[in-house]
């Protein structure tokens, strides 16, 4: 077995942590085993690689950290075959994955199928937070509530029939034995299919030597991949701790339901869990900073899930600002401003959905030089990339957006990019979203302020519910599909849909937004008759003709 001693003079050195830059730059490069840099003032580095590692390469990655190197000389070195040397790496895994979760599992899957040892570290629950305490739990009793509440609609006569009483406890338990059966499938069974990933359990801490501690030991990869996730996020409100808070995680394992709850938040899970609980039979009332619920979409669609909400009994409140918390007994008070007034609401329970925090304490990220943002996240570049070479990390720990999905793909391509050098960057430009109220709301692609931000000559339709033949027949007509569109070349830019099931519709926006297709490509595609989806071709028909002057089916 042949390899390299390659001896390079570097420039601009001045202080011993120069050095130890010199060094993790030069370990970044798959195929390095081992690299000396004596100090300094030496101005020197050898590097001992396991295979031909083109010196093109080391330099790039000596430069990329600020430093200059030349080559000074190469030497191959014969290995005797069948030595311990050569028959192994001076480290315990070639890719060493921190968190049990979407991500972590997608990157250790994704080593192992590349040929790689493969070692996984979780502590807690395995499967993360979207089968534990996120996805499944929050979707499963959505859709308890939903059937709660639509028990005994008549659809054609507008009136609810008679209704049994709700028990609590056993939706709760269903709830609990779906995520206990998908943990099992979906994590501790696909384990077992992957004999060369190992499962560490424990919490992981990096040590300064780049080693990770978990317990009393201690283990070394040539790569690794941070994907601890995040948890719920409780900003420090004055006496908002003492009042001992709900979060998205607790509220949904609570023994009893709360007769009366304020929810701090107007996003995703304060909209999803907060009709949930009103469809339950709780008093909900949402207190949002912002000036409309979900700030970050389209206001048409703000303005509409507002109203729906409060059709259902739901108070909301926006423009709140939020100074104390207090409680007394079992009552806790939210002391706000609102339109330039004190006021205070009490409630049986708070709960916090204020976003989320990324699980990095503990992890000594400072010890191996891993720079995080304001908000804790592990900063990372297009390729999954910590400011430490070697380091890579994917889903909520890092800033990306905290989809399950994406959590997923950046793990795998995390990988692909550690192992294989920085190849494939991830492509979030057509991302869907999708909040499950009822109506759902669906995104993908630009809104139109953000295309107008960009530079873009926008022309925009909304097309009402009304429109679409699928939401009469169902007698639900809540809601709207909005497009925005590049008024120069009919490029469809983003598309906005707030409807029954708008999650199954966004799909095929998302592949008309990836792939740069026009108004007129819907409008020529045959859509299916009495289908949600058939509404994204009326909107696009919309731009040239009156809709309501097309027959059934028309195009």
């Amino acid at each position: 077995m042949v390899k390299q001693k390659i001896e390079f003079d570097i420039g601009g050195m001045t202080c011993s942590s120069c050095a130890i830059h010199v060094k993790k730059s030069l370990l970044s490069v798959l195929g390095v085993e081992n690299v000396d840099v004596p100090g300094w003032e030496s101005g020197k580095a050898t590097v001992i690689t396991d295979q031909e590692v083109n010196t093109k390469t080391l330099s790039s990655a000596v430069a990329n950290a600020g430093y200059l190197a030349s080559v000074k000389s190469i030497q191959n070195l014969e290995t005797p075959a069948g030595s311990e040397l050569a028959a192994q790496k001076n480290v315990d895994f070639d890719l060493l994955v921190i968190g049990g979760g979407s991500g972590g599992f997608a990157a250790a899957i994704k080593g192992e199928e590349l040929g790689y040892r493969v070692g996984i570290i979780n502590g807690g629950t395995i499967g993360g937070t979207c089968v534990n305490v996120g996805c499944v739990p929050s979707k499963t009793l959505i859709r308890a509530a939903e059937a709660w509440h639509n028990a005994g609609y008549h659809p054609f006569l507008g009136v609810k029939t008679s209704q049994t009483n709700l028990d609590w406890h056993v939706v709760r338990d269903q709830k609990d034995e779906l995520i206990k059966g998908l943990r099992q499938k979906k994590y501790v069974n696909v384990l077992d299919a992957y004999p060369n990933i190992k499962l560490i359990k424990g919490y992981a801490t990096f040590a300064a030597d780049g080693s990770i501690h978990v317990g009393d030991k201690s283990y070394r990869a040539l790569r690794y991949v941070i994907a601890t996730g995040s948890q719920p996020r409780v900003l420090p409100i004055p006496g908002l701790t003492e009042a001992q808070p709900l979060t998205s995680t607790t509220l949904m394992d609570l023994d009893e339901l709360p007769k009366s709850l304020i929810i701090l938040g107007g996003r995703a899970v304060a909209l999803e869990l907060g009709q949930t609980m009103a469809r339950l039979g709780v008093k909900v009332l949402i207190l949002q900073r912002s000036p409309r619920l979900v700030p970050d979409h389209e206001p048409e669609i703000g303005r509409a899930i507002q109203e729906y909400l409060e059709q259902e009994g739901i108070t909301i409140l926006t423009g709140v600002e939020i100074e104390r918390v207090s409680r007394e007994g079992e009552i806790r008070s939210v002391h706000t401003r609102l339109m330039g007034q004190s006021r205070a609401f009490e409630a049986d329970q708070i709960l916090v959905a204020l976003g989320r925090q990324p699980n990095t304490i503990g992890l000594g990220l400072d010890q191996v030089g891993v720079k995080q943002d304001h908000n804790g996240a592990i900063i990372v570049n297009e390729f999954q990339q910590t400011s430490n070479p070697i380091i890579y990390a994917s889903g909520d720990v890092t800033p990306n957006p905290d989809y399950v999905y994406v959590a997923a793909a950046s793990g795998t391509l995390a990988v692909i990019n550690a192992m294989n050098g920085n190849q494939k960057p991830l492509d979030l430009s057509a991302l869907p979203g999708v909040i499950f109220t009822d109506p759902q709301i669906a995104t993908v692609g630009l809104t139109e302020e953000n295309a107008k931000h960009q530079g873009y000559e926008v022309k925009v339709k909304i097309l009402p519910l009304e429109y679409v033949p699928r939401a009469l027949a169902a007698r639900d007509v809540r809601g709207l599909i909005k497009m925005v569109v590049d008024n120069r070349s009919g490029t469809i830019l983003g598309v906005h849909v707030l409807a029954a099931e708008a999650g199954e519709v966004i799909q095929t926006a998302t592949m008309a937004v990836k792939f740069g297709l026009k108004v007129s490509d819907l409008t020529e595609t045959l859509f299916p008759y009495l289908t949600q989806v058939e509404g994204l071709k009326l909107a696009a028909l919309s731009f040239t003709k009156d809709v309501d002057k097309l027959s059934c089916c028309a195009g």
